[in-house]
């Protein structure tokens, strides 16, 4: 700084490079500093006294001190160096000394501390640690399993603090928050890991809208300055409606491509395969129109298998429909309404494929924040159509205008389920609670087959009096490698799980001896010719 000129200071961190033998450049969190080698010094360390110089970006050095050495680094600490993801995860210590990760990482503080500051200084809400060693809960994800000393008996680490956060409700606690540390037992994606953060909310004696605009509140307050002001409240749309105009349940609303139905331009078709799907119960022909996304045309004629036997009048009124241009495809899809979804994904597929070729089509700068609630609160289970399961979990309550039909047509009700989406992807979803002991004891033993019994002390505790209650629960990792551009969760977390759920670094999981196994009362059943795995 220029009132600075003359000061002598003292800098430490690590050497980036050499310049000519003249500079050394000097980085730590905050940058970079070019120090200026008198030519009667031959030597350069890691901490450094010198005077600033009125020359600009220089200063003098003065002297040095060798605070530790350094081995040669299996790659260098420079933004453009490319590695793989794999090297990184391996040495993640060496990875976080990079710029973007030190950006990531201390962004992710501020982010944490203004959250905290919103939560308890501003609404009054008491932040409360829930454990991380619990029972196994019916339904949900594939949980973790922690071995006890009692044979026999386990623990299990919590999908997320939901029995706990509504329990701190029956005890008055009426506004709960935690960042919580969360365990899922399954595949790694770039959006998910086996141990994850989330900002965990629970409110007492609240509605659908309280949580909106609490939530929209604290997006605001902690919005980052440098990005373009977040504007309230966001938009909201239903589930129906999600899937009717983008075949997906967290569509990407920066850009346009929704999906249309266009049965009556084949009402009167003789084709056949068109004819036998709107034949069919709830039969439907739907389509996207993809601007500039044919391969080739020719006078703007219609390009497709089609064209041949769609007369004129159908193909003129198909164009009318889609609003097509030349140049535009149209992609139709044929079914029932569960042909939504293919379309969904085609149409992020081809927004992909557009931007490869150089076409603008999603904003990468543009935060599109979005509500989408009234999803069903059960759907049929895959592997038996004809059991249902939760849509959401089996704690949440139903619309108050379908309440009536959950002792009758369970298939039909709609739940006080509410996701926040994100340029396309989800990054908080809750809901309002099921808070009369025996509403949730039909949930679970009548509609969904599981034994109340797992549950019992929730039961009891909804049983004494539970206020109505509802929350939300943030993807931290998620939504800030939204607002950061990165292209994994990876990148804003400080020591991740590669794809397997492994850590490179410290080579966990690791094998356990038969002698510790004991203490345990469990035994490893091998798999045929893994034997040699186990560490002696």
């Amino acid at each position: 700084r220029p009132a600075d000129v003359g000061e002598e200071v003292t800098l430490c961190g690590w050497v980036q490079y050499l310049r000519q033998d003249l500079f050394v450049i000097m980085r730590d969190f905050s940058g970079l500093a070019q120090i200026l080698i008198p030519q009667d010094e031959v030597r350069l360390q890691v901490a450094v006294t010198f005077t600033i110089s009125a020359i600009v970006n220089d200063s003098i050095l003065i002297s040095v001190e060798i605070l530790n050495v350094c081995r040669k680094l299996p790659f260098e600490i420079k933004d453009f160096v490319k590695k793989s993801e794999s090297l990184r995860m391996q040495y993640r210590y060496l990875d976080l000394r990079s710029s973007q990760m030190q950006y990531n990482l201390r962004l992710r503080s501020q982010l944490v501390m203004k959250m905290r500051e919103y939560l308890c200084n501003v609404h009054g809400f008491v932040d409360v640690e829930t454990p991380t060693l619990f029972k196994r809960t019916p339904g949900g994800a594939k949980e973790f399993v922690v071995p006890s000393r009692e044979p026999g008996r386990f623990y299990s680490l919590p999908q997320s603090p939901q029995q706990f956060k509504q329990l701190l409700m029956v005890a008055g606690i009426d506004r709960y928050f935690q960042l919580a540390r969360c365990y899922r037992d399954e595949g790694s994606k770039p959006d998910r890991q086996p141990e994850f953060t989330q900002v965990d909310i629970e409110m007492s004696f609240v509605d659908q809208a309280g949580i909106r605009g609490l939530i929209e509140g604290l997006v605001q307050y902690s919005w980052p300055v440098e990005k373009d002001p977040v504007s309230t409240p966001f938009p909201c749309i239903t589930y129906e409606k999600a899937m009717k105009d983008y075949g997906v349940d967290k569509p990407d609303t920066r850009f346009a491509m929704k999906l249309m139905d266009i049965s009556k331009t084949f009402h009167n078709t003789e084709i056949e395969f068109l004819k036998d799907a709107l034949n069919q119960p709830g039969g439907c022909i739907q389509a996207i129109c993809i601007p500039d996304g044919a391969v080739s045309t020719a006078d703007g004629a219609l390009k497709s298998p089609l064209n041949r036997l769609m007369p004129a009048s159908a193909k003129q009124q198909l164009l009318q429909m889609a609003q097509a241009r030349p140049g535009d495809l149209l992609l139709i899809s044929a079914g029932t309404q569960e042909c939504r979804p293919l379309l969904g994904k085609l149409r992020l597929q081809c927004a992909e494929l557009l931007e490869g070729s150089g076409v603008a089509v999603r904003d990468p700068s543009a935060f599109h924040f979005l509500w989408v609630v009234d999803f069903p609160l059960f759907l049929p289970k895959e592997e038996d159509p004809d059991q249902l399961e939760s849509a959401h979990h089996p704690f949440t309550a139903p619309l108050p205008e379908d309440a009536h039909l959950l002792y009758s047509l369970p298939h039909k009700v709609r739940g006080q389920h509410y996701d926040l989406v994100l340029n396309g992807c989800e990054i908080g979803g809750g809901s309002i609670r099921i808070h009369k002991a025996s509403d949730q004891q039909h949930v679970l033993e009548t509609i969904l087959k599981e034994d109340p019994s797992l549950l019992s002390h929730l039961l009891e505790a909804l049983d004494s009096g539970a206020p109505p209650h509802g929350g939300i629960a943030l993807g931290l990792d998620r939504f800030l490698s939204i607002i950061v551009g990165a292209p994994s969760i990876r990148d804003v977390i400080a020591f991740p799980k590669s794809f397997r759920g492994h850590d490179l670094m410290s080579r966990a999981p690791d094998f356990v001896s038969e002698d510790e196994l004991k203490s345990y009362h469990i035994a490893v059943n091998w798999p045929a010719g893994d034997e040699g795995n186990q560490e002696k």
